[in-house]
């Protein structure tokens, strides 16, 4: 993933952050695995491209950003826990979260069905929403900014990044137009942002999930961003059929082109989910991290820290199907007739309710207890084993122990028998 030429692993930031493999690159920054040695814990450190740090209009707003987000608490975001600039780097300490990206979950499984829509947009319109009632817009919601870990935890991550570089006096039109198919209207038209163009972005980014596609297209970033000014996003039960009404009409509210006709902020679309869900009696279910950025991650922090010599990138896991035997009974989540009337909580699905009831050590997101342990009678003869393993080799111990001290005895009374008869 690097070459021996990076000059930045090794390094140590502020005498404390440590920066030891790099885990991502875009256009804005890197993102590499950290180590704050003062707290001995990992962490990740987003280096900002080095075309910002001479900006003082971005370093300024990097800094009022960073500050601003380090004060939210909220599951769905990711912590930032520090930032500064030390010579040419600009930097942000955050949170590691050990996973991927839902545009990496789409890549590997396809689009989703309601229950896990929903298990997604719940915590990430609730981090959104904190962030909005703290006066902060995204700008830039979209799959790669969503990211999931390998617990199932939901988080938003790269709060104001784009509002800094945006504000910078370098070009960042590579950034906006990179991000065109989940753009406002009025970001488009650059009038007057807030989080109603945050909900229009988680719209479109909901839309994505239920149907694997974006609503518009466009021969170039351009006019892919126009698209929205001129022509309503369908509803995804248009395109792909089983899609819940309730789920159509939130996307639709979501993104429609006026901001005074959308749900006001990320807590107002959140609260429309939780009643879709409880409505349809969606399952529990626990939204698995794609398996080769969680192996990549994985890989990374194993990593020893040899500063100068090449990473080459990890050897992703074979990259197992949805209905992989790991998985359950073979029933794949992107299959065509995943609204039949067997419905998708139904008993013969491998993410039903039980998805829920995992064991805390089970290898795999979203493991049910009985794929970890299958045989209970096994388990109970691990379980006893080990006690009486440990039990059996202190007796052991203890009887080689008396014959010692025996042996040792007969032979110094023997000594003194000897030395008294010569006596």
């Amino acid at each position: 993933m690097t070459t021996p030429e990076d000059p930045l692993l090794g390094r140590v930031l502020e005498r404390r952050y440590r920066i030891d493999v790099p885990i991502a690159r875009g256009g804005m920054s890197s993102v590499y695995v950290g180590t704050d040695l003062r707290l001995h814990r990992r962490v990740a450190v987003k280096v900002m491209d080095a075309r910002y740090v001479g900006d003082p209009l971005f370093l300024r707003r990097f800094e009022f950003e960073a500050r601003a987000v380090a004060g939210l608490s909220h599951p769905g975001l990711v912590a930032v826990y520090d930032q500064n600039v030390e010579g040419d780097i600009a930097f942000l300490v955050m949170e590691l979260v050990r996973g991927g990206s839902l545009r990496e979950l789409l890549r590997e499984r396809g689009p989703m069905p309601p229950h896990a829509v929903a298990s997604v947009a719940i915590p990430m319109l609730g981090g959104l929403g904190t962030a909005h009632r703290a006066g902060l817009v995204h700008r830039d919601v979209k799959p790669e900014n969503v990211l999931v870990s390998e617990t199932g935890d939901i988080k938003v991550a790269d709060f104001g990044l784009v509002r800094a570089v945006a504000e910078a006096g370098v070009t960042s039109a590579s950034v906006i137009l990179g991000t065109a198919a989940y753009l406002s209207p009025e970001q488009v038209n650059s009038t007057e942002i807030d989080a109603r163009s945050d909900v229009y972005s988680a719209g479109i980014l909901l839309f994505e999930l239920l149907t694997g596609r974006q609503p518009f297209s466009g021969s170039t970033p351009l006019a892919l961003a126009y698209q929205r000014l001129t022509y309503d996003v369908p509803a995804p039960g248009d395109l792909i059929e089983g899609v819940p009404p309730q789920f159509d009409e939130i996307v639709l509210r979501a993104t429609e082109r006026a901001p005074g006709a959308r749900f006001h902020d990320g807590f107002d679309m959140q609260h429309a989910i939780l009643d879709a869900a409880d409505e349809l009696d969606l399952p529990a279910f626990t939204v698995p991290a794609p398996a080769q950025a969680s192996a990549r991650v994985t890989s990374a922090i194993d990593r020893p820290v040899r500063p100068g010599v090449r990473y080459d990138a990890p050897r992703p896991r074979d990259g197992a199907p949805w209905n992989d035997d790991d998985h359950g009974d073979g029933d794949d989540w992107n299959r065509a007739d995943w609204d039949d009337g067997d419905r998708w909580d139904d008993g013969d699905r491998w993410d039903d309710g039980l998805a829920d009831q995992r064991h805390p050590d089970a290898p795999y997101p979203g493991a049910e207890y009985d794929d970890w342990h299958p045989d209970d009678d096994a388990v109970a003869a691990v379980d006893v084993a080990d006690p009486a393993a440990t039990s059996g080799g202190r007796v052991t111990a203890l009887i080689w122990a008396v014959i010692v001290i025996a042996v040792a005895a007969g032979i110094g009374a023997a000594a003194w028998a000897v030395g008294s008869s010569l006596a």
